[in-house]
């Protein structure tokens, strides 16, 4: 933040008048009431108002309370804003009676920031639970410290006309409060109450095919919602940035008929609890976790099951299916009025203690907001549907954190975290990176400033690139970017890339390869300029390759420039691409023999693949047919997992591996073994081939040896970190670099990504982790607008 300090002889001069520009997140916060209750405190005079440009106040006195007001403008900023920069100039004194708040002034490209929503702050939460309080169990209760921004925000300034709350006139006690600057809803643009906002409602699924959904006209549909998940109805339940499909995740039936409609295979399911207390009896809650979950984001926080976890009377307990085969539960607590209603208050009738929430659309489509699209689209998912009459400008879905080695470790960045920009290292031109195919996020970026999009999803699915198309025209519109370049990646089938060549409109359109991209992006989010170079260990499960092969296990030496391919997974033979991804068995059988290891029935993965199918695999890798070599980190996770017998058939991304780290967590043998890759011992001059048939071999002899699988799975993981040091201290001795990035979906396994970063801090080596962005595909797109659109670099 750069704030001017105010003139040194402020204090010695008659009255004075100054004119002050704050930019931020300062929209939408409060801080023009804090503004004005500053001044009036200081005995100033003037006005304040909203521009595209940010908050601009002028306060005019005494030049010792005006130099005071510099001072303190951004010190003492309300809780939810965030100050990057104030500049103030004098003015000539204009004689002002009093401190007003002007209305704002639209005009021009925008530059404030527009907040993120925000969970309900503890005011609203007393207001909503207390009878003698007119919002007593208002479901849309809000003030200016919380509730909807980003996804209501139509336009800026941030002004009530400019959100989907326009349609909803105030009462005149809520106009009373708005314009009251004691209160502390003054200038809240979602206020409202029972008499004049948002209007809740319960509609059942027809009893007739093709009938439309009745409503119920209950006088309390929440209670009628949470009657009907206690019998163990699936609800399509609307909240901030989409709908909901929720359930009564204590419930064995419910949970299954959820995951059954859905067709969501074993992927887990994330939870709502009430409180941190009602799941400390499951997990493992530090004060990092605690913060995560109580804290204004509300992310959904990955937690660590306990393996004594107990089961209190009293307590809820979830069923089985919320997370089969995952180490975590996913977990957060209400954000809204309605959930906190739904899960019931003091007195209430009691209801689910534990709720499914995931989010509302048919696997692989994006998160529902209309209304009249959910009543179609998730009709044959839904029982009912608690919905409301405020629309949802913007798509959201919800954040997803965990805690690793003490700090946050993003996993999906999106509700309470976008659309706030990142600060960059370097500056950039305008520009707009459109990252990948998987987990897809864009980033805009101009100058030292870069926004990130919410999650906006899997881009094979055509519902998914409209909404992509739809986020890309939203998000500039809150940004002062107007794009001069594009950044894509480098596959040359990839949709993203496909949109950004279409849409290029005559722009350079910058190719940038994946794993460089995910290595600039943790440079960058960890604020390195790019004038030394770091050592990218790039894991992942596919990236397309210079060399036409699929890469993933890659040792990159990198800066914002280029990169020179330092080491690497041996190849193997990826057989039939995306059918290795979803049946591991082949993932292993490649990598068996690739290590020159029979296929014996003895082994859990040969026995897991169908005979015929061996048949046909065999002849495939013998003759090379649709075999593109890899050198994927994610696939030899999925091949181990097999091998061990963990996992053999993937319903959903990366099962294979987190089942894994499950296993491994739960070895007890604490023998510290590690599997051992093989390294050339005079590399020649090309990059480094790290072999994992070693790795094979011995896993082999230990299964046949009686090893569990939770033991193999734990030295692979060893074995993994380890290779990860030896690599590591090679290019400090050859190449003098000493800061590794570790980076890629992998990474997201924080068993891996605490033994790297041990063993390579216990060395001496400066560890990059991610805790901003997603070291997966979802912060692909910040690496690629830093690589592509660095300022300085030629046209």
């Amino acid at each position: 933040m750069s704030v001017l300090p105010p003139p040194a002889d402020a204090g010695r001069r008659a009255a004075l008048r100054r004119r002050i520009i704050v930019r931020g997140v300062v929209q939408g916060v409060g801080f023009r009431p804090y503004v004005h209750s500053l001044a009036t405190s200081l005995e100033l005079t003037g006005h304040v108002t909203n521009t595209p440009e940010g908050v601009v106040a002028e306060v005019e006195g005494a030049p010792d309370a005006v130099a005071r007001f510099c001072e303190r403008i951004a010190r003492d900023a309300p809780p939810l804003a965030r100050v990057d920069a104030v500049d103030h100039q004098e003015v000539p004194a204009a004689g002002s009676a009093a401190f007003t708040i002007l209305a704002s002034r639209g005009g021009g490209p925008a530059r404030t920031l527009v907040p993120p929503d925000t969970a309900t702050c503890t005011a609203c939460l007393s207001e909503l639970a207390n009878p003698a309080d007119r919002r007593h169990r208002h479901p849309f209760v809000n003030c200016t410290h919380c509730g909807p921004r980003f996804t209501i925000v139509t336009g800026l300034p941030y002004d009530r006309a400019h959100t989907t709350m326009a349609g909803f006139p105030m009462c005149p006690d809520c106009a009373r409060e708005y314009a009251d600057p004691a209160d502390r809803r003054f200038h809240a643009q979602p206020v409202a109450c029972p008499n004049c906002g948002p209007r809740l409602r319960l509609l059942t699924a027809p009893a007739h095919p093709g009938a439309a959904p009745a409503e119920t006209g209950t006088a309390d549909p929440v209670a009628a919602a949470r009657a009907l998940l206690a019998d163990g109805a699936i609800l399509a339940v609307k909240g901030l940035g989409g709908y909901h499909l929720a359930c009564d995740g204590t419930a064995p039936d419910a949970v299954a008929l959820l995951r059954r409609r859905k067709a969501r295979g074993d992927k887990p399911f994330a939870l709502m609890a009430r409180s941190a207390d009602d799941i400390e009896h499951l997990v493992h809650l530090g004060p990092e976790e605690r913060a995560l979950l109580d804290g204004p984001a509300r992310p959904i926080v990955l937690l660590r099951r306990r393996a004594d976890a107990s089961h209190p009377p009293g307590r809820p307990r979830p069923a089985p299916a919320v997370a089969p085969g995952s180490p975590d539960l996913g977990v957060m607590l209400p954000y809204t009025p309605v959930h906190h209603l739904l899960l019931g208050l003091p007195g209430d009738v009691e209801g689910p203690g534990l709720l499914v929430m995931t989010s509302g659309n048919v696997s692989g489509e994006p998160i529902v907001t209309d209304d009249a699209e959910a009543l179609e689209r998730l009709a044959h998912l839904a029982d009912a549907w608690l919905t409301h009459d405020r629309p949802i400008h913007v798509p959201c879905d919800d954040s997803v954190v965990r805690v690793c080695d003490g700090e946050p470790l993003v996993v999906r960045r999106a509700r309470g975290h976008a659309p706030l920009p990142l600060d960059l290292p370097v500056p950039v031109r305008p520009a707009l990176a459109v990252g990948g195919d998987l987990k897809n996020t864009f980033c805009l970026g101009e100058d030292r400033r870069a926004w990130l999009s919410a999650h906006i999803g899997d881009m094979d699915d055509l519902a998914t690139q409209r909404a992509f198309a739809r986020a890309v025209t939203q998000l500039e519109s809150l940004t002062p970017v107007r794009p001069a370049l594009l950044a894509a990646d480098r596959h040359p089938g990839y949709r993203s890339a496909g949109w950004a060549e279409r849409n290029a409109a005559g722009r350079p359109v910058v190719r940038v390869q994946h794993h460089h991209a995910h290595v600039a992006a943790a440079m960058a989010e960890n604020g390195l300029d790019g004038t030394r170079p770091v050592l990218g260990v790039a894991f992942d499960g596919t990236g397309y390759g210079d060399d036409g092969a699929v890469w993933g296990g890659e040792f990159l030496l990198a800066d914002y420039d280029g990169f020179t391919r330092f080491a690497h997974l041996a190849y193997v033979p990826l057989p039939g691409g995306d059918s290795a991804v979803r049946r591991p068995y082949r993932m292993a059988l490649a990598h068996l023999r690739a290590a020159g290891l029979d296929w014996s029935a003895d082994l859990p993965c040969v026995r897991a693949c169908p005979r015929d199918e061996m048949a046909v695999l065999a002849r495939q890798l013998e003759r090379d047919l649709n075999c593109v070599p890899t050198s994927s980190m994610g696939r030899l996770f999925d091949a181990v997992s097999s091998l061990a017998g963990v996992c053999h058939r993937a319903g959903y991304e990366a099962q294979a591996a987190m089942e894994l780290e499950a296993a491994a967590l739960d070895d007890r043998t604490e023998d510290g073994g590690a599997y051992t890759f093989a390294l050339p011992a005079r590399p020649g001059e090309g990059p480094v081939p790290a072999d994992p048939a070693p790795v094979l071999a011995a896993i082999v002899a230990d299964l046949r040896a009686g090893a569990a699988a939770a033991t193999v799975a734990a030295r692979f993981h060893r074995g993994v970190a380890d290779l990860v040091h030896r690599l590591c201290v090679h290019a400090r001795e050859r190449h003098g670099v000493n800061t590794v990035a570790l980076t890629g979906g992998v990474f997201l396994n924080s068993l891996l990504s605490s033994a790297c970063a041990a063993a390579l801090d216990g060395d001496g080596f400066t560890v990059l982790r991610h805790h901003l962005v997603p070291p997966g595909d979802g912060g692909l797109a910040l690496g690629q607008l830093v690589v592509a659109a660095r300022a300085g670099l030629p046209d």
